[in-house]
Order: structure tokens, then sequence, then C-alpha cells
């Protein structure tokens, strides 16, 4: 089954900014996963529906949905799990699966850490 990885960010109008999910999409392409997508809610493209598209398009038969997001706001809650029925409808013969947010997975908690030596010289 080939799989990919819908990565998505919130969406920023600087483009700058939205270069972070592009750079980390081309370091998670891998053996297993060779189809990654970068997308975005909104304020950049592509949207979530396009990223999707484009992950079929390359012959993904199962889509992991991936939110780049801190919190379980109303953009996870509601507007994702929408985006993947959306999708899931369209697209009847190749899975979705939405994968939990960053939220408070352990290792953020390292990666602050190490953000405050940095700071701290």
């Amino acid at each position: 089954m080939k799989k990919a990885l819908l990565l998505i960010a919130h969406g920023s109008r600087n483009k700058e900014a939205n270069e972070d999910l592009v750079l980390l999409a081309k370091r998670l392409v891998s053996d297993d996963i060779q189809i990654v997508e970068p997308s975005y809610l909104e304020l950049a493209e592509p949207g979530i529906e396009s990223g999707g598209d484009t992950c079929v398009l390359r012959g993904a038969q199962q889509v992991i949905m991936v939110p780049y997001f801190l919190s379980a706001g109303v953009h996870v809650r509601k507007d994702l799990t929408e985006s993947c029925d959306l999708l899931s409808k369209k697209h009847p013969t190749v899975q979705f699966k939405l994968a939990g947010h960053l939220g408070r997975h352990p290792l953020l908690e390292t990666i602050i850490r190490e953000r405050i030596k940095e700071a701290l010289g």
C-alpha cells in the first residue's frame, strides 16, 4: 500500500513562515513514505483539499494527515476533522487518517528546555 503524509499547518501571509513546513516535508520523505505534501488551513497554498488531491494523484492509497499544530483548538477538533471527512468522501478508494496534533507530546518539553538553554547562552 502506497502511503503519503499530508502535513497541515495553519498558514501565514508571510512566505518565509510557510517555508518551515516545506522544509520539514522534504526531510520526512523516506523509503516507507515517498509522498509528503505540505498544505495549509488558510492564508497560503496549497490548501488541505488540494494537498490531499495531490497525494491521490501521486498514487497514495493511504494518506496520513498530520496537524502541525500545538493545541487542540477549533482548527484541530473541527476544521481538520471536516477536511478528513471531505477528502474521504471525494476519494472513497483512498484511506485518509487524521493523526494527533503536536500538543502534549513529551518531546516538546525537551525542545523548549533546549531553546531556553540556547537563549541563556
